[in-house]
């Protein structure tokens, strides 16, 4: 019986090595993997996934306004597994797709992804996820103070930004994973600085 899967994590937690680690593990048993990435995530190119470790592979970018079903329909039936990575950027309607995938043609949808953004907001793909997925796991990372990291704190001339747009694409450069309680302690710090 196939799933839906959303494994999410921090910044940092290895979720694209994660997924492309689990690409190779279906592909050593002989099935067929349509790895997908939303075509909003341009960082390492328009159609590659790529670790922090340097594990990388090419994919089928997913623009915002193709309908995910369709796509998979015309291009991809033939495949016996679908890895999503970066799954925060998808619309609702693509995620309702991946749900319909694993329903109508009984095949697993693995999405790796943030939960949410550098405001602790959720992102529109990992919300329709948590009330939709079949399977909901948590890549642990931690904070420089040794706890679990839960917040994508954005950076900017290395102070943590509280404002500006949800989407803004960045890596260690940008961002930096932190528990809750150092984050509001570094944002009261730098306030007061």
């Amino acid at each position: 019986m196939a799933k839906l899967y959303f494994k999410y994590g921090a910044m940092g937690s290895s979720k694209t090595a994660s997924a492309l680690i689990t690409k190779f593990n279906y592909e050593e048993r002989g099935m067929r993997v349509w790895l997908i990435k939303p075509a909003t995530d341009t960082r390492d190119g328009d159609d590659v996934i790529k670790s922090r470790i340097g594990l990388s592979h090419s994919c089928r970018p997913i623009a915002k306004d193709e309908d995910l079903f369709e796509v998979f329909c015309r291009e991809a039936r033939d495949v016996d597994a679908i890895i999503c990575d970066e799954c925060q950027f998808l619309t609702r309607e693509q995620i309702d797709g991946c749900r319909r995938i694993v329903d109508e043609c009984d095949l697993p949808v693995l999405c790796f992804g943030l939960r949410t953004d550098f405001l602790t907001h959720c992102f529109e793909g990992s919300a329709r996820l948590f009330e939709v997925a079949d399977s909901i796991a948590e890549i642990k990372t931690i904070c420089e103070c040794g706890r679990k990291a839960t917040v994508n704190a954005r950076l900017s001339d290395g102070k943590v930004v509280t404002e500006g747009e949800q989407l803004m694409l960045g890596g260690n450069d940008s961002y930096i994973a932190m528990c809750h309680r150092c984050w509001k302690k570094r944002i009261a710090a730098e306030k007061n600085n």
